[in-house]
């Protein structure tokens, strides 16, 4: 890695920053559904109208009709964007990681395939997002990483190419594709290996 050519640093969302789990989501729906949790959360993890949320082919109160359709939720809309977006614990290491590679003058931005409900709650919720420069949000684009297309979006927006932007996440399939296009990449393992490989670019410095 050349870290001396790293001019901005792109986080993805989803366990990297922050830890997630949709069954906790679905015991809450479970209260208001005809199917027990274990059903709730395999049709989240599985139902295609999770991705057409995420890519914005789907309104919320669509989406919110789509699920209470196919699980019997008998909650409001309101009920329900309550129980399905607070899934979020944050990462602390990661975290912290950003906030010190900000102390050091990086740009950062998110890239991430969420949805509105999500981050919606994450923003009133966890104030580190706001910290950003800019943000690509799957279900404003029409896209989903590792679509190409969508990297180029980040490219445009941070006016870096190459091995000028450093990108952090959990994927192989969106590292590869980040990796194409010749940035500097990090897949997410553990953030204890996420600190060490930054701290070896020497964009931080050494305890």
């Amino acid at each position: 890695m050349q870290s001396a050519s790293v001019r901005a640093v792109v986080f993805d969302l989803g366990k990297v920053l922050l830890d997630f789990d949709y069954s906790i989501a679905a015991r809450r729906l479970a209260r208001r559904c005809v199917i027990p949790p274990e059903q709730i959360r395999d049709f989240i993890n599985t139902t295609p109208l999770l991705y057409q949320l995420e890519t914005g082919e789907l309104t919320t109160d669509q989406f919110y009709k789509g699920v209470c359709s196919n699980t019997g939720f008998g909650g409001t809309l309101a009920e329900f964007t309550e129980f399905f977006a607070d899934v979020f614990v944050p990462i602390e290491p990661m975290i912290r990681l950003h906030a010190d590679l900000r102390r050091r003058g990086l740009p950062t931005y998110i890239f991430s395939n969420t949805n509105d409900l999500s981050v919606r709650h994450i923003r009133k919720n966890f104030p580190f997002f706001g910290n950003f420069d800019g943000y690509v949000l799957s279900y404003e684009h029409g896209l989903m990483k590792p679509q190409a297309a969508i990297y180029e979006v980040v490219e445009r927006l941070c006016r870096r190419r190459g091995a000028e932007i450093l990108y952090v996440d959990d994927r192989p399939e969106n590292i590869e594709t980040g990796a194409a296009r010749g940035w500097n990449v990090i897949l997410q393992e553990t953030p204890e290996k996420t600190l060490a490989a930054v701290k070896k670019m020497g964009l931080l410095n050494h305890d």
